[in-house]
């Protein structure tokens, strides 16, 4: 394989990761993967927003849940599908380190670490700054 198509191969794999991880994670809080995987529905996600999000007020869990839930379906299908690459990983990149901060402040610095939620940002940045056939 040459250059261009490793480059080529290495953006799409990212793409596919990230769409697919914000996909998957949309499957499991509507119980797709069953109800005893993941989440298992959206109330159990909910529980879960309102501890990653401990620091903000009860009365926005809802929105949180319903924005997060959204955003990613959106990042996610634009990130299969290809759409828009910079301006999608640049969102995705900040959706995550939200995530991230936010896990942190609520659970430790250990949590968004241990999910590798700071490594997936730093993905979607690194695609987001990718310029086709320029080489490095």
């Amino acid at each position: 394989m040459t250059a261009p198509n490793w480059e080529r191969a290495t953006i799409l794999y990212a793409r596919l990761a990230l769409g697919a991880a914000f996909l998957s994670g949309i499957a499991s809080r509507f119980g797709l993967y069953g109800k005893d995987v993941g989440y298992g529905n959206f109330a159990n996600f909910l529980k879960y927003t309102a501890e990653v999000n401990a620091f903000m007020p009860a009365s926005t869990i809802l929105f949180l849940g319903w924005s997060a839930t959204l955003a990613e379906l959106v990042l996610g299908i634009a990130l299969i599908l290809g759409l828009w690459p910079r301006w999608v990983a640049l969102a995705s990149a900040l959706l995550l380190v939200l995530f991230g901060i936010a896990m942190a402040i609520s659970f430790g610095i250990k949590s968004p670490l241990d999910y590798s939620v700071f490594s997936a940002s730093a993905a979607a940045v690194l695609l987001a700054i990718h310029i086709p056939g320029r080489r490095t």
